[in-house]
């Protein structure tokens, strides 16, 4: 077990301050795991890790943020001591932050530190179960696509849309809910939004970067500019759609997010985005390198019936909320 504090000002330091040289890292591509204060989210999401296939040839990086208020000091460290105890890895190396960078900040420092390191990074955060099979996938993936100009990241999650699939597919963009990268692909993150929003209207893109208005990521990233949320997700997807880069996706999924709940720093419980996790090895190479129209399609209905499900709910409390005020008067 290796240790390497970290604080904000020290993001250019060398990951391998305290641990071995980089060419000690095995073949596959190290894992960077990025928690915070969930103790029983990180456990769960450390075991299913520990399950898959090539675990115990992998290195994995835990980034474990410091607290932001007094009330998180206890839940911070006891998902540090937890993380102490973590095995079943070829090496395990923690990253503690002595100041809290918060999620954005933590996870650009930290995937850009391990793409500067080693070329490549395998990128979750402490609320993402995997599949067995989803190291196999995502190094198989990142092997194949490594010279692959036109494909930005591999991604491991998709929404549990009702149409079927081809066992993967292309989509433009990125995501970020169990995804990997090369440096080619992570030196094209924009961390400015006002830069990517201003691109986004010269170009005339905003409806087709929202899915053709199913899914309002604009208004996202417009939030994310005015500090009404610090998403760097947003960016990141919007960064790889302005050059017009492919993300690769499984046709079923390999990560559950087990965070979408009130334990979650941005997650709401309004929509559950939960399904059945793929158990057998996903075959890469055996699409065309263009984005699929078909699931670029179900994509959309998934938005769309997802938000008509959202309003519906909101719509029936309301009336609800209504009946009760008139049986009072």
């Amino acid at each position: 077990m290796k240790k390497i504090n970290s604080k904000q000002t020290e993001a250019q330091c060398q990951l391998t301050s305290g641990k071995s040289s980089p060419e000690s890292v095995g073949a596959f591509a190290p894992i960077a795991l990025f928690v915070y204060n969930r103790p029983q989210h990180t456990q769960q999401t450390v075991e299913a890790l520990q399950k898959n296939e090539l675990a115990s040839e992998s290195d994995l990086f835990i980034f474990s943020d410091a607290p932001k208020k007094p009330e998180a000091v206890a839940a911070v460290q006891e998902v540090r001591e937890y993380i102490k105890t973590v095995g079943g890895f070829k090496s395990v190396s923690i990253v503690e932050r002595d100041e809290n960078l918060g999620l954005a900040d933590s996870i650009i420092d930290g995937v850009t530190r391990m793409c500067n390191e080693y070329g490549r990074v395998i990128v979750l955060e402490d609320d993402l179960v995997t599949s067995p099979c989803f190291l196999r996938y995502m190094n198989d993936a990142l092997d194949l696509y490594e010279h692959e100009e036109s494909i930005i990241s591999i991604h491991g999650y998709i929404y549990p849309v009702a149409d079927k699939l081809p066992e993967t597919f292309f989509l433009r963009g990125a995501d970020c809910w169990g995804w990997a990268t090369w440096m080619r692909g992570w030196d094209l993150f924009e961390q400015n939004g006002q830069h990517l929003l201003n691109k986004l209207l010269r170009q005339k893109l905003t409806d087709k970067f929202d899915m053709d208005n199913s899914y309002a990521y604009t208004k996202m990233l417009r939030a994310q500019i005015a500090g009404k949320n610090n998403s760097w997700a947003i960016r990141w997807y919007a960064s790889a759609f302005l050059q017009n880069k492919l993300t690769l996706y499984p046709g079923n999924s390999l990560v559950l997010n087990i965070g979408m709940d009130d334990s979650g720093t941005h997650c709401s419980s309004a929509v559950k985005y939960e399904g059945d996790l793929a158990r057998a090895s996903i075959h890469v190479g055996t699409v065309a390198v263009e984005e699929s129209s078909v699931a670029r399609q179900a994509f959309i209905s998934f938005h769309l019936k997802s938000r008509t499900n959202f309003f519906t709910k909101v719509f029936r409390k309301l009336a609800a909320a209504v009946q009760r005020r008139v049986g009072l008067q």
